[in-house]
């Protein structure tokens, strides 16, 4: 069995630098051209892909659509998962990190991009980038809503997600793609590497390269590797450390 995780094509705000969130934004070009990208590599590897699942928000849904023409997956088959959606950033929500880096420090700025347990400011409930105000989350109960996650919040909302979705797949065997974020895929890579609290802050995952893992018999990770060139990877990743800096 092999589980591929797919961060999606570069979006607006991630070209902007901004805290993204729950914010729904669609692909650039560039973002585009990654998810055409990850298509390519998945075909170029052989890999027939069984079931695609992906988070609810646009810039994950277009990066799965481009996938899944190309390697002709049928776009009806695709299961959509709000569990799945990006963590909540809170009140930084749409703020650029260079300058709240600035502002707050850099040293804070990482403390709320990667700590496992401290959630950045909250929302409050009458502001207006409240989850609630979207029509898209509609169906999500109102209990559910977040307003600033921290990563040990958004594992909490997937963990029902997960147990599910990994006993489904384990039992079809195959390949399985997951089209996601940053800190949603983040989540499921700490609980497939059995990663500490501290080791996972350093994880950072590039936007449209697939990461593959290989299942033995036993349902153990046996490898797992991003279909891209360590140079390149490498350069992709500096390029994610450098988003908190002060410019």
């Amino acid at each position: 069995m092999k589980l591929i995780l797919l961060r999606h094509g570069e979006s607006q705000w991630n070209l902007e630098n901004r805290f993204t969130g729950w914010k729904d934004v669609e692909l650039t070009k560039n973002g585009t051209k990654e998810a055409k990208f990850a298509a390519q590599q998945l075909v170029s590897e052989n890999l027939i892909i069984d079931t695609i699942h992906t988070s609810i928000l646009k810039r994950a849904v277009q990066t799965t659509e481009i996938v899944s023409s190309i390697i002709n997956f049928d776009i009806n088959l695709i299961n959509y998962d709000w569990r799945l959606n990006e963590r909540h950033y809170g009140a930084l929500q749409g703020l650029n990190k260079s300058e709240t880096a600035k502002k707050y420090g850099e040293e804070q700025v990482k403390i709320w991009r990667r700590s496992f347990d401290i959630p950045p400011p909250p929302l409050k409930n009458n502001d207006n980038r409240h989850p609630s105000n979207n029509p898209t989350f509609q169906k999500i109960p109102q209990d559910y809503l977040p307003v600033g996650e921290s990563l040990k919040m958004v594992i909490k909302r997937l963990i029902p997600f997960w147990e599910e979705y990994f006993e489904k797949i384990k039992l079809m065997d195959g390949c399985h793609l997951i089209v996601a974020h940053s800190n949603s895929l983040r989540a499921i890579i700490k609980i497939l590497d059995n990663l500490s609290e501290k080791s996972i802050i350093s994880v950072n995952i590039p936007t449209g390269v697939p990461l593959v893992y290989s299942f033995a018999s036993d349902f153990q990770v046996l490898e797992k590797k991003y279909l891209i060139n360590e140079t390149e990877l490498k350069q992709k990743q500096e390029l994610i450390i450098k988003q908190g800096k002060i410019k």
